[in-house]
């Protein structure tokens, strides 16, 4: 959250605008009765919401849900690892752009340091956390020199390093065409220090492409969303903290959710509300991606995650 945004002046929610947990919960079981099986916990930094692992354990017991996951920088898993595991959070992804520190402050802006996020990756493992994806976004002229060291230091250790194309969302990120680092590059350059294979993709409608190292040292991933699009095969459906359906990353409005859960409206209005919006989705953002889109008003993805 860029602190040029988000500082000290910044009004900020109400609490009372915010879905409560229970909220949450309810939607997310309409969700999963709709037929999704996967959520994730983003933000923002989600690990900042009071008592998180309240709602991951609400979460955890909803029958059905087969995979509950959480995105975060790391800052806080040495102090709450153990209690979102005991919760029932299923995976971790750890955002960790740079091993060089100064480059790392630079990209993250939020006074993290690359010893507090390993700290944090480390405490993840001693609570029982499996393998652990670790995103990094790459952009040209700030990190792409740390694409080696950052492969070098996760080959070999079971997580999986995801290198992210550099991407426009919301308004707020000065992005440029200039500024992309091509998931094709970035793949040769890995490529020609330490081969890799190609890899299926374990089900359909993820977003990352998977690379393995062909000495067993594990695998790498490429989300590719500017150069090599995938709107076409995207499942994904993004709920904001205030309860905004969005049905793309790249989205300009959301649909509101909160008011229904705040009526009368029983689950299967809630559900036929859903449903509907997903029957008239038409997002094709990174696909047409051009003149025609630059100026639009995107929502940030600090607003409704990665």
């Amino acid at each position: 959250m860029p602190r040029e945004v988000f500082g000290p002046d910044h009004p900020f929610l109400p609490r009372a605008e915010l879905l409560t947990f229970e909220e949450i919960r309810r939607l997310a079981r309409i969700f999963v009765g709709l037929g999704v099986d996967k959520i994730r916990l983003t933000g923002g930094e989600p690990l900042v919401r009071k008592d998180l692992e309240m709602l991951v354990a609400q979460l955890s017991s909803i029958p059905g849900l087969l995979d509950l996951a959480l995105t975060t920088n790391g800052s806080l898993l040495p102090l709450k690892a153990s209690r979102l595991k005991e919760a029932g959070l299923s995976r971790l992804t750890v955002s960790l752009d740079a091993l060089d520190d100064a480059v790392f402050r630079a990209m993250n802006d939020a006074g993290v340091s690359v010893e507090r996020v390993l700290e944090g990756i480390d405490a993840a493992h001693e609570a029982g956390f499996g393998p652990i994806k670790v995103n990094m976004v790459v952009k040209r002229g700030l990190n792409e020199d740390q694409i080696l060291p950052m492969a070098a230091h996760f080959r070999g250790t079971g997580d999986t390093l995801r290198f992210i194309e550099y991407m426009d969302v919301g308004t707020t990120n000065g992005w440029r065409m200039d500024d992309v680092v091509p998931a094709e590059d970035i793949v040769s350059a890995v490529d020609r220090q330490w081969p890799l294979e190609p890899l299926a993709a374990i089900r359909e409608g993820e977003v990352a492409g998977r690379y393995r190292y062909r000495d067993g040292s594990g695998e790498i991933g490429i989300i590719s969303s500017v150069t090599r699009p995938f709107c076409s095969t995207c499942v994904r459906a993004r709920i904001s903290a205030r309860g905004e359906l969005f049905t793309c990353l790249f989205g300009v409005k959301g649909h509101d959710l909160r008011a229904l859960v705040r009526s009368d409206s029983s689950d299967e209005e809630v559900s036929d509300t859903i449903a509907a919006i997903w029957a008239r989705r038409v997002d094709r953002y990174s696909e047409i991606r051009s003149d025609n889109t630059r100026g639009l008003r995107r929502v940030e993805m600090s607003y409704i995650g990665g």
